[in-house]
């Protein structure tokens, strides 16, 4: 680690907490969290840590985010201080990984430029975003992607076009060793009237149905092919349960919100409870939809 920090000309931080960097408020210390002033910054960090075989994970603004109390045994990379740019030519879009997606959305909706008004007021960068293929109200980031360009850990870019990975709900098939760099969408030149009216339909649904004012990562879990998964958490009996300063949300049963004082550790507890009382009453397997770092295998599992 410290001969990255010889190295890095952007941020490197020792030992910090991922409590600061989580929308959760919640984690333990990365051994070094570093913030790449640019792709080339970036790729001597890569060629570094993939020559001193150091374990590397890459996040965004950790708005759907769970680190463990223990927090991460190795090194943790983010774009969203440098990586920022954003253009907008016609209805071609292109953006760096560490834009924040609510920018770059507003920026296409104030253009009257249709494709993405859906995933308005959805958290985190672009380059999180592509990589869980966010979505909301019928909406994917995927939908309107015409290429990703990314960087390997040996330091080199590489271009995938739409066709080249597999989307699926809240799922991607980048390799998790390669981090996403930019994206350009193609989108559809429209009118105010029509952008406005689906971007008020996403802005109400989320502000009627989402506790907004407590710390959480969105949804935990993905919802099932048999509905909605906090339905089913719901249905279970289990909303306004908690454990420690974490609670199932009484507005939505799907958020688990931090009242100021959880660890990751009532948040694991929570997510193994709706898991189990799910599984017993319907028999449905509740997938996580928020990604988890530093925990061991079999943590989550019931």
């Amino acid at each position: 680690m410290e001969t990255l920090n010889t190295i890095t000309q952007g941020t490197f931080l020792k030992n910090e907490a991922m409590a600061h960097h989580t929308s959760y408020g919640i984690g333990g210390p990365a051994k070094a969290y570093v913030t790449p002033m640019d792709k080339f910054d970036l790729a001597h960090i890569l060629q570094c840590a993939n020559k001193h075989h150091i374990a590397t994970y890459f996040v965004g603004s950790g708005s759907n985010l769970l680190v463990a109390d223990e927090g991460i045994d190795g090194l943790v990379i983010t774009l969203g201080k440098s990586f920022n740019q954003l253009k907008i030519n016609g209805t071609t879009v292109f953006a760096q990984s560490g834009v924040m997606l609510g920018k770059m959305v507003k920026e296409c909706i104030h253009l009257n430029l249709s494709g993405v008004e859906s995933l308005v007021g959805v958290p985190g960068t672009l380059g999180g975003a592509l990589v869980m293929n966010a979505g909301a109200f019928g909406g994917e980031i995927s939908n309107f992607l015409k290429e990703v360009t990314v960087m390997t850990m040996d330091g080199q870019e590489k271009i995938y076009n739409p066709e080249d990975i597999s989307f699926s709900y809240r799922h991607s098939t980048f390799p998790e060793n390669e981090i996403v760099l930019s994206a350009a969408f193609e989108l559809i030149q429209s009118d105010t009237i029509t952008v406005m009216e689906k971007r008020s339909k996403a802005s109400g649904g989320r502000k009627a149905s989402q506790p907004l004012k407590f710390r959480s990562a969105g949804s935990v879990f993905k919802n099932p092919n048999e509905g909605a998964a906090g339905y089913y958490i719901d249905q279970a009996g289990l909303k306004g349960t908690q454990i420690g300063g974490a609670e199932i949300s009484p507005i939505h049963a799907n958020f688990f919100v931090n009242h100021g004082e959880a660890k990751a550790s009532d948040i694991v507890a929570l997510i193994r409870l709706a898991r189990e009382t799910v599984q017993d009453k319907f028999g449905i397997a509740l997938d996580l939809e928020v990604k988890t770092l530093g925990f061991k295998p079999g943590t989550f599992d019931v």
